[in-house]
Parts: C-alpha cells; sequence; structure tokens
C-alpha cells in the first residue's frame, strides 16, 4: 500500500464532557449532608424535582450531533488554537517502516465478538503526531476512550518505542485515528473498508475494493497563491451500533483557522459502501475558496498520455477521469492528466445532481501490476442532497508528479458566494463507492481516449507535430448498443481555441464499440477546449467527452 500523504495531520480537540455535570452532583451530595432533619421534610414536589437533578436523561445520537454543532460554532466565534504535540521526537519524527511496526492487536478492537463492526485504532506517530479525541455513545452515556499502548505490539525496529510510550502520559496522548471493520466479502472475516486517518482525509472500499481514492471532510483555498490550508478532525464520536446491524453512525468536530465544522456520517456497509454525510460549517475568517465533498485521487500516465515514464505498466492511477451529472441531465466525462503544470480547470453548474472520480477502466492487461491491483481501486461518487448548493462550479486540479506516491488530482464543488466570517453553511449528500459504473448512467460511456501525432505515415511533406489525431471510443448505453454498424451515427464537435479537420465515426469490428476520429490543429501554445458527443438523427447517444489539450506537453 502506498505512503499516504497528507499535507496537515489531524488535531487535538476537546470532548464533549460531563464534568460540569459531575462536579455539580458532587456538590450536590455535600450540600445533601449538611441538612437537618426538618430540612429534609419538604413537599413533594420538591423531591420530584432533587430527583430529576440526579437522573439526567439518557443522550440520543440527535441531542449528542446538536452539541457537536454548538461547539463547532462557538469555537468559529473564537480564536484559532494550533495543535500541539504531545509526543517526543522519536514518535513524531519516526520512518514510515517503524510506524508501519507499531501494529495493533486484533483482539483490543472495540466491540470485539460484539457486533459486526468492529473498531481498530492507530497509533499516533510519524505523520500523525496531533492525536485525535474519540469517544463512544453506549447506552445514552459518552464514554471517552484514551489511549492504551496494551492495544498494540511494537515489532522490529519499533520494538525500543514501547519504554519511551510507556512513560507518556496515555490521557495527553491520545489515538491518530481509526479504521472500521465489517464482513464485506465473507461472513467469516471482518473486513476493513472505511478509514480516518490523517486532517479530515476518509478512505472507502466496497465488496471486491481495494483503497486508492481518498475524501476529506473540507478543501480550503486549494490550488491557490496563499496557500492550501487543511481543516482537520479533532474529534470522534462512534454510536455504538446493535450487534446484527449493518449501518453504523459517527459524529465529527473540524477545525481549522478559517473554519469549523460539525459532521454526521451515516454508513452502510455493502456491495457498495454508503455514506450519509450532514456537514454544518461555520467561517472563523473569511474563505478565498470553499471546496465542498473533497476527493482526491492519483494518476501518473494512462492511454491518454504523451509517454515521458520508463514503467512496464502501460496505466498508473488511482482514477482516470472526472464524471458530472449536471442539474439540466447532461452526462459529463473529462478524462484526467499528469500535466506538466499546475492545471485548474471548473465546470459551471446550479445544483449538480452528481460528480466523482471515477476508475472506469477494470481490465488487468491495463495495468499489468500484480501487486497495485489498479483494476480493484473504487470510484467515488458524491450525490449532492440537501442545503447550500445552488450556482458554483466543480472543481477539477491537476498537479504534476512524477511518482505515484503522490496524490496529485483533486475535484470538489466550489460555491459562488462567499464564505465571510460568522457565515453559516449546510451541505448534505451521500458518498458511494463503485466498483462498476453509476447505475443511472445509462448513455453511452467514453472507454477509450488516445492521441498521437497526426501525420500519415510515409508523406513526403509531414505537418509539425503540434497537429493531433485523437481517437475517442464509445460503448454500451440503452440506444447506441443496440445500433448495427449501418446507422448514420454522427460526431457533435465543438473545440474552443483550435481547429478541427477529418472528423468520422465508424463501429469497431467488435460490434460493441463506436469511434470518433478527428485532428486537432492547436492555435499556437494555448490549451484546446474540447466537447463531443454521439448522435443518431438528432437523438443523443452518449455521454459527453470534455478533454482540454494543452500543446506543452510535447516540448
Amino acid at each position: 500500500m502506498k505512503v499516504w500523504h497528507c499535507l496537515a495531520t489531524a488535531v487535538l480537540a476537546c470532548g464533549l464532557s460531563m464534568a460540569q455535570a459531575q462536579e455539580s452532583s458532587g456538590q450536590q451530595e455535600s450540600s445533601r449532608s449538611d441538612v437537618t432533619a426538618e430540612e429534609t421534610t419538604g413537599s413533594s414536589v420538591a423531591e420530584a424535582a432533587d430527583i430529576r437533578l440526579e437522573k439526567a436523561p439518557p443522550m440520543t445520537p440527535e441531542a449528542l450531533f446538536e452539541q457537536v454543532i454548538e461547539r463547532a460554532r462557538q469555537m468559529a466565534g473564537g480564536e484559532y488554537q494550533a495543535p500541539s504535540s504531545p509526543l517526543p521526537d522519536s514518535l513524531a519524527n519516526m520512518s514510515y517502516n517503524d510506524y508501519r511496526d507499531i501494529r495493533f492487536r486484533q483482539e483490543s478492537a472495540l466491540w470485539r465478538d460484539e457486533r459486526l463492526f468492529e473498531v481498530q485504532f492507530f497509533h499516533p506517530g510519524f505523520l500523525y503526531d496531533a492525536p485525535v479525541e474519540t469517544h463512544v455513545l453506549k447506552e445514552g452515556r459518552v464514554e471517552t476512550l484514551d489511549f492504551d499502548m496494551s492495544m498494540f505490539n511494537y515489532e522490529k525496529d519499533a520494538a525500543p518505542l514501547r519504554e519511551e510510550v510507556a512513560r507518556l502520559d496515555r490521557q495527553k496522548l491520545g489515538f491518530a485515528g481509526f479504521r472500521l471493520h465489517y464482513p464485506l466479502n465473507t461472513p467469516h472475516y471482518k473486513d476493513e473498508f472505511l478509514v480516518f486517518l490523517g486532517a479530515s482525509y476518509f478512505r472507502i472500499a466496497g465488496r471486491g475494493q481495494g483503497y486508492g481514492i481518498s475524501a476529506r471532510g473540507l478543501a480550503v483555498n486549494t490550488a491557490t497563491q496563499g496557500g492550501e490550508e487543511f481543516p482537520a478532525f479533532r474529534a470522534f464520536w462512534l454510536v455504538q451500533p446493535d450487534p446484527e446491524a449493518s449501518t453504523i453512525t459517527l459524529f465529527a468536530l473540524l477545525d481549522s483557522p478559517s473554519v469549523t465544522g460539525a459532521y454526521r456520517f451515516d454508513v452502510e456497509a455493502a456491495n457498495n459502501t454508503v455514506i450519509d454525510v450532514d456537514a454544518h460549517l461555520f467561517a472563523r475568517s473569511e474563505v478565498a475558496k470553499l471546496g465542498v465533498a473533497p476527493l482526491t485521487s492519483m494518476f501518473l500516465h494512462g492511454e491518454n498520455s504523451v509517454d515521458r515514464h520508463d514503467d512496464f505498466r502501460p496505466e498508473v492511477h488511482d482514477s482516470d477521469g472526472m464524471l458530472m451529472h449536471t442539474s439540466g441531465g447532461q452526462w459529463i466525462w473529462r478524462p484526467l492528466s499528469n500535466p506538466e503544470t499546475l492545471n485548474v480547470t471548473q465546470l459551471r453548474d446550479t445544483s449538480p445532481r452528481g460528480f466523482g472520480l471515477m476508475q472506469r477502466d477494470r481490465d488487468f492487461d491495463s495495468y499489468l501490476d500484480m501487486e497495485a491491483d489498479y483494476q480493484h481501486r473504487p470510484s467515488l461518487w458524491i450525490e449532492p442532497r440537501e442545503g447550500d448548493w445552488n450556482e458554483g462550479g466543480l472543481e477539477l486540479v491537476e498537479i504534476p508528479v512524477e511518482s505515484e506516491v503522490h496524490d496529485n488530482i483533486v475535484a470538489y464543488w466550489v460555491p459562488d458566494s462567499a464564505f465571510r466570517a460568522g457565515d453559516a453553511r449546510r451541505y448534505q449528500y451521500r458518498v458511494t463507492s463503485h466498483g462498476d459504473g453509476v447505475p443511472e448512467h445509462r448513455l453511452g460511456r467514453v472507454v477509450r481516449t488516445r492521441q498521437g501525432w497526426g501525420a500519415v505515415p510515409g508523406e513526403p511533406d509531414p505537418p509539425e507535430h503540434s497537429l493531433r489525431r485523437f481517437i475517442v471510443d464509445f460503448r454500451g448505453g440503452e440506444a447506441l448498443s443496440s445500433l448495427a454498424g449501418s446507422q448514420p451515427v454522427e460526431a457533435k464537435l465543438t473545440v474552443a481555441r483550435g481547429e478541427i479537420s477529418e472528423l468520422r465515426v465508424k463501429q469497431l469490428p467488435d460490434g460493441e464499440t463506436w469511434r470518433a476520429t478527428f485532428k486537432l490543429a492547436p492555435k499556437g501554445e494555448e490549451s484546446a477546449d474540447m466537447q463531443l458527443q454521439l448522435m443518431l438523427r438528432g437523438r443523443l447517444l452518449t455521454e459527453t467527452w470534455s478533454y482540454i489539450w494543452n500543446p506543452n506537453v510535447l516540448e
């Protein structure tokens, strides 16, 4: 598994404790011992009131979430308190390999052999030097889970750290994060399928899937000159599920210099893992760019790349395209790239129906990687529900990288309206992991994008290398898949900043795939923005292929 690079780590927060209530109860007990016999003969109404004070009503998930929301609101009204790490250098600066040698003991899992869900925890250290508080709502009471070194085995080069950890204050130490386990693939083994670790990152996997793409709680000022800010989940509350439940609820408190937030995650472990998110955001200061429901992935090279990688693998990526379902019903597919320079684009809309980063190519032969299993990496699909989505744009950030250990793809929704100090927002949406496509998408889909020099082999006076030939192959869909090759399918192609020639459409020999091919002559060094669909007598057959070609990749 590749190193999970996070530019910011999870930070420490105060939990929602019952300290004041316990202190008040203690004062009542002390006062009650000094009461005389005459004073104990009060009315039955007073006695009933006293009983109510002694027996607080059980805490419900709804009431607890309201407390988390209120805590986030209050935090936004005060100055940001940067987290301090309680870790010695030996833990904070340990290597990745040493960190992996600190292993959680499965028998120490929360709810071990009691419920279908189990929780395992991450040791603080390495990139994760600011612990996160963890609480459990159990039978109407909130309990705090303190760090316990007996939950971990310190193996190999990490063995000497055991004595140093034993000298630390475990109440200040805390955990770095946690992962959920559930019998997802077979009834006899509890698979890890959801992990919260580092800043506001979380990873999801469904049945038959492995980890790849990450989701985040929030993105702030991504790809801006002032630099990105990484909000972090400071505390979590896990609601104890019923023994046979396949759903679990989590609450999280988010904090950063600019934004605080309260999050509810309703998680369903299934063929495609589903998480319903309810996010309440509060601005501590003005946010230059708010990124809602952000997704982070990796694209090193693929079928559309200009080959510059010395790699036996044809493709290396966690996701190969961004998919959007607009409010008007249009499906847009934008293949990803590893650009020469930072590339930031937006697809504009109002209250989109859905968007996501997808791993569409599921053929092992496309990757030939026996260890990474890129063909099993999940796609993540965001479905906005209620809240303040309104006007804005789906922004795609593509960052140049030379190694697959670096995530370089980010997608999120950017609202047009400003988010200023004192403002509050609410966003409700669903996150779903997919091994196949989105079921609601019934049009023909892009299955292949390739490009190369537009010259004809052997021609005496070949054109410049800037002339490119593109092929875009479509397959599937209720309308496209039923067509015979003799049907007059046409391509509708538009381009900004460039000239198109030799546009043709033809069915491939497999009888299922339709190819659109054309030549593009860019306008100098300017990027060409292209949109392509297949039509039959005015009827739309496919999604929209949306592609930006930058001539500088040939330099």
